[in-house]
């Protein structure tokens, strides 16, 4: 059923079923699969490798689910660079909210392929993160919007857009982790 304020024709229907793209389907999944193992075991440094050199990630804000980093307020608009400087925090005791690290769980569904252009492909999918800190247990539901890209052979990812379902932060307090 398609949420009346929708309109049917904006969903995509993701590639048709050849064994091709079958097989890139359990490719992409694959990755985001490695990607959501990766943070669980909070190997932050093999996460990056993931990721191309020009890689953005993008967290809006709750209100404001498609909003624009170059004109709206986001949590998060990191490119490489500010990737590499989120881990180094991270993995130090200055990232008061996650020392000592905070345990989590992913679950990636519903991936769908929904384009494919040269060697860059547009990806969906349904995120769960479950965070267990202090004897409380937060949940992060939302999605991924992923741009893809085939470097050396491999899929990297170059865009990554983590949309939160959640109306606000206020139970969680901050987004500490990386969703």
């Amino acid at each position: 059923m398609v949420a009346p304020n929708i309109p049917a024709e904006s969903y995509a229907t993701g590639l048709p079923a050849t064994p091709q793209s079958l097989l890139l389907q359990h490719e992409v999944e694959q990755l985001l699969y490695l990607e959501a193992r990766l943070l669980d075991d909070w190997n932050l440094d093999a996460w990056l490798t993931l990721y191309t050199p020009d890689a953005r990630y993008v967290v809006p804000t709750t209100d404001l689910p498609e909003g624009d980093p170059a004109s709206d307020l986001v949590f998060i608009d990191d490119d490489y660079r500010r990737m590499q400087g989120r881990i180094v925090r991270l993995q130090s005791r200055h990232a008061h909210r996650e020392y000592p690290w905070s345990r989590t769980r992913r679950f990636i569904s519903n991936v769908m392929v929904t384009a494919q252009e040269g060697n860059e492909l547009d990806v969906t999918c349904s995120v769960a993160v479950w965070r267990y800190r202090a004897g409380e247990a937060s949940p992060y539901v939302g999605r991924y919007d992923l741009r893809l890209r085939r470097v050396d052979g491999s899929l990297r990812i170059c865009r990554k857009r983590a949309i939160l379902d959640l109306e606000e932060l206020s139970d969680h307090g901050a987004l500490s982790i990386i969703f």
